[in-house]
């Protein structure tokens, strides 16, 4: 791992990790705001083993943040905790950050900031999903090279034939 990923993906994890555990001990504070994911949850998956309480549903998204948020911050799986914790941000972002129903001017530019840090965050996570392990290429140039190669043993197979 380069200095650079070795100091960038913790940073960009610290967030998720901090506030991961802050809703796992206190899940209550962000409840209603999950109030309408855990409704949805419940009708669209009534026999969940679990029920879709607001603090449940705060739990596995505190839960989710936690351990992506570990993983990318240690470098395991980074591609694909970057993806985690980016795919859970939409419903955090426009549940926990809702902006434009606020009246109080200080309320809206507070919330305004939430949101636009969040979206930065996704952006920044989105980004994290492309980045490549120096030593191992990304899945698409990997799959050109092994075509490219492929073509040219062909190419050298149908040469040795012909003559």
């Amino acid at each position: 791992m380069t200095v650079l990923r070795a100091v960038a993906r913790p940073m960009l994890a610290s967030m998720f990790v901090y506030g991961g555990v802050q809703s796992l001990r206190a899940p209550q504070h962000a409840a209603p705001a999950a109030q309408p994911v855990a409704d949805a949850l419940g009708k669209a998956a009534p026999s969940m083993p679990v029920s879709a309480t607001p603090e449940n549903v705060v739990r596995a998204n505190a839960a989710v943040h936690v351990v992506a948020g570990l993983a990318l911050a240690t470098g395991r799986f980074p591609r694909l905790a970057s993806f985690a914790l980016a795919s859970t941000l939409p419903a955090t972002t426009v549940q926990g950050h809702p902006f434009w129903t606020e009246s109080d001017p200080q309320q809206r530019t507070n919330q305004t900031i939430h949101f636009l840090k969040n979206v930065s965050l996704m952006g920044g996570l989105l980004m994290a999903t492309l980045d490549p392990d120096p030593k191992k290429k990304i899945l698409a140039r990997r799959a050109k090279d092994r075509t490219v190669h492929a073509v040219h043993a062909a190419g050298d197979k149908v040469d040795s034939i012909l003559h």
